[in-house]
C-alpha cells in the first residue's frame, strides 16, 4: 500500500524541500527554436527579457528539415478564396473557417516580413515563349505547387526552405541584446499554480497559471528552475512516436505532453499526417522526398513501373497527402512490395538539379540519380495536426501559457494539413501571439510566486537504462503497426493494452531514478502515444488522416467535431 502512494509523497517533497539548484528569471520563456519560437522571440524582445530554451543545438528543429515552403497567395491567377477553399477541402470538414481566413489572408505580409529579415526565397525562373526564354519581372517569387493546391503558391528557397528561414532568424536572434539562448537544455515539466475559489461551501480549482518550467542542462545534468511571466511552447511535433518518420530525433512531443500533464486542453490527437514519400534506403534516416517533386511533374509508380494514383483520386499524383499515403499503403499491401517509386526523370536534367539541388545531391550519396531513374519511397509519420488547443492568439486555457507551431491545434488544419500550410501557420500565429503577449506584459498583472527548486529526494542514478531503450523501441513499433495509416478497433485496443503496461513501468522508473534526457523523452513519447490511441478509439468514423476499416465512411451527423482531451484534475 505504501508503494502505491510513493509518487504522491515524492511529488509533494519537490514543492516543500528547497534544493541548491539554479533559479533563473525572465519575462518571456520560449521552449523551442523553430520558426515559431524564433519569430515570437524577435517580436517581444523589445518589451522585456526573453529566454529561448532548446533541447539540442538551435538549428535542430522541424523547421530546419522543411523542404517544401510556405503556402501563400502571390500568383496573378490565385486568390485568398482559392487558398481557403483548398485548405477547407484538405481539412475534411474539421477546419475552423475563421482561422483559415485569418491565416491565409496574413500569408503575403508574413512572407514579406521574412524577406525583410534576410530570408532569400527563390526567384522566378525565366518564362518561355515560343521556346525563347524571357526574364520574369524583377523580384518575382518562384511559386511551386504541391498536393491539394489548385494553384502554384508555394514560396520556397529551392528545396531547403526551412534551413534558409532558420538561418536568417537565428542570425538576428543571436545579435539581439534582450534574448538569451540556452542550447542543450531539455524541458521537464511546466510549473503551474492553481488559484482556488470558494463557491458556497465548496472549494473548487478556479484558474491555473503557468509560472515557468523545470529544465535539465544536458552537460552538467543539473535541473534549472526557469521562472517566467509568460511561457511559449514551440516544441514542434511528435514524429518519433512512430518507427518510421521524416522528423528529426528531437520530435518527441515534449510540449504536448507537458501541457497535458499541466492540465491544458488538447484537441484532435488522432490526426497524424504521414508524408507519402520518404526515401526507402537502408542507409537513409528521416530523409524526406519533398512533395514539390510531385508538384513539378513527379509520378508515383509501383514496382512494375505502372502509375497508380489515377485509381485513387481524380487529382492523381497531386491528391492530398492522406489520399496519397493510403494509396501507397494499399499498393504495398496488395502487391507485397517494399516500396513504390517516385519518378521525375522525364524532366530536363538541368531543371531537376536547379530546382532540387539538395535532393539531387543526397539521393546520389545513396546511389540514386533522380535525373535518370525513379526514387524508391515509402510513407512515414510527418506532422501532428492535433495538439494543445489554442485561441486566435495562441493562448492555451492555462493563463500565461501560449503554444504556437506544430505542438498547437489552432483549427487551421482540421483532419488533414494542406501541404506547406504549417510554416504559414507558425508565422501568422507567432505574430498574433507576440502582439497579445506584448499587451499582457504592458498590463503587468502578474502574481509574484515563490518557485520551489527541483528536488531529487529518494532518487538514484539509473542502473537499468535498458528499460528506457526497450520501451522506446516497443512504443514506436506497435504505434506503426497498430495506430498507423490504416487502423482498426482491434489493433487500437491491442495498442491501448500495451500502452497501459508501459506507462506503469515508466512511472515507477521515473520516481526511482534521476531524470536523464532519454527518460524525459520516453515519458513524453508515452504520453503522446497514449493520447493518439485514446483519440483514435473514440472517433468511430473515417475522416482525413484517421482511417478505421471498421468505420470506412465519414459521418458528419455525429463526428463533425473536435476530439477534446483534458487530464482529470484531482482536488
Amino acid at each position: 500500500m505504501a508503494a502505491a502512494f510513493r509518487p504522491i509523497h515524492i511529488w509533494l517533497s519537490r514543492w516543500i524541500k528547497q534544493g541548491r539548484q539554479m533559479k533563473l528569471e525572465t519575462d518571456v520563456l520560449i521552449i523551442g527554436s523553430g520558426v515559431a519560437g524564433l519569430l515570437f522571440a524577435l517580436k517581444v524582445a523589445d518589451h522585456g527579457s526573453v529566454t529561448v530554451v532548446t533541447k539540442k543545438a538551435a538549428v535542430d528543429s522541424n523547421t530546419n528539415m522543411a523542404q517544401g515552403g510556405i503556402a501563400s497567395v502571390f500568383g496573378a491567377e490565385d486568390s485568398f478564396e482559392m487558398h481557403i477553399e483548398d485548405t477547407l477541402k484538405s481539412g475534411d470538414g474539421l477546419c475552423n473557417p475563421d482561422v483559415v481566413r485569418q491565416v491565409v489572408s496574413r500569408g503575403p505580409h508574413m512572407v514579406r516580413e521574412l524577406m525583410d529579415l534576410g530570408v532569400r526565397f527563390s526567384q522566378a525562373r525565366p518564362h518561355r515563349t515560343d521556346a525563347v526564354p524571357t526574364a520574369p519581372p524583377a523580384g518575382e517569387l518562384d511559386l511551386g505547387r504541391e498536393g491539394g493546391h489548385s494553384q502554384n503558391r508555394i514560396v520556397h528557397a529551392r528545396d531547403m526552405t526551412g534551413r534558409e528561414v532558420e538561418r536568417a532568424l537565428l542570425s538576428v536572434v543571436r545579435q539581439h541584446p534582450n534574448i538569451r539562448l540556452y542550447e542543450n537544455h531539455i524541458a521537464i515539466d511546466l510549473i503551474v499554480r492553481s488559484t482556488r475559489m470558494k463557491r458556497g461551501l465548496v472549494t473548487t480549482t478556479h484558474e491555473s497559471h503557468c509560472c515557468g518550467v523545470y529544465v535539465l542542462e544536458r552537460d552538467s545534468q543539473q535541473v534549472i528552475t526557469f521562472g517566467a511571466k509568460l511561457t511559449l511552447l514551440a516544441t514542434g511535433g511528435a514524429g518519433k512516436v512512430y518507427l518510421y518518420t521524416s522528423n528529426p530525433d528531437i520530435a518527441s512531443g515534449d510540449g504536448i505532453a507537458m501541457a497535458y500533464r499541466a492540465g491544458a486542453t488538447l484537441a484532435n490527437m488522432e490526426f497524424v499526417q504521414f508524408h507519402p514519400t520518404c526515401l526507402f534506403h537502408p542507409a537513409a534516416k528521416n530523409f524526406l522526398i519533398s512533395e514539390a517533386v510531385r508538384g513539378e511533374g513527379g509520378v508515383l509508380r509501383n514496382a512494375a513501373g505502372d502509375p497508380f494514383m489515377a485509381k485513387y483520386d481524380d487529382l492523381k499524383d497531386l491528391a492530398c497527402r492522406d489520399v496519397v499515403a493510403r494509396a501507397i499503403d494499399t499498393e504495398l499491401k496488395t502487391r507485397g512490395d517494399d516500396c513504390v517509386y517516385l519518378d521525375i526523370s522525364h524532366r530536363d536534367t538541368a531543371f531537376i538539379e536547379d530546382r532540387f539541388p539538395n535532393l539531387t545531391a543526397n539521393c546520389r550519396k545513396f546511389g540514386i540519380d533522380m535525373t535518370t531513374e525513379p526514387i524508391p519511397v515509402v510513407p512515414a509519420a510527418h506532422y501532428m495536426c492535433g495538439g494543445i488547443a489554442t485561441d486566435q492568439f495562441g493562448r492555451s486555457d492555462i493563463h500565461h501559457l501560449y503554444a504556437v507551431g506544430e505542438c498547437a491545434c489552432t483549427g487551421l488544419h482540421g483532419a488533414n494539413r494542406l501541404a506547406s500550410n504549417s510554416l504559414l501557420e507558425a508565422l501568422v500565429y507567432a505574430d498574433s501571439a507576440a502582439a497579445k503577449a506584448i499587451e499582457e506584459l504592458g498590463k503587468g498583472r502578474f502574481t509574484e510566486v515563490g518557485l520551489a527548486s527541483w528536488d531529487e529526494v529518494g532518487t538514484t542514478d539509473s542502473d537499468e537504462q535498458i528499460m528506457v531503450t526497450h520501451n522506446w523501441d516497443e512504443i514506436r513499433r506497435f504505434m506503426w503497426n497498430y495506430v498507423g495509416i490504416v487502423r482498426s478497433d482491434k489493433r487500437l485496443a491491442r495498442a491501448e493494452r500495451r500502452m497501459q503496461i508501459i506507462q506503469q513501468e515508466i512511472r515507477e522508473y521515473y520516481w526511482d531514478f534521476k531524470v536523464t534526457p532519454d527518460l524525459i523523452e520516453l515519458r513524453n513519447l508515452a504520453v503522446v502515444a497514449e493520447l493518439i490511441i485514446t483519440s483514435a478509439l473514440h472517433r468511430k468514423e473515417s475522416r482525413g488522416l484517421h482511417y478505421n476499416i471498421g468505420y470506412p465512411r465519414r459521418d458528419d451527423r455525429v463526428w463533425q467535431k473536435d476530439t477534446i482531451l483534458r487530464r482529470p484534475v484531482v482536488n
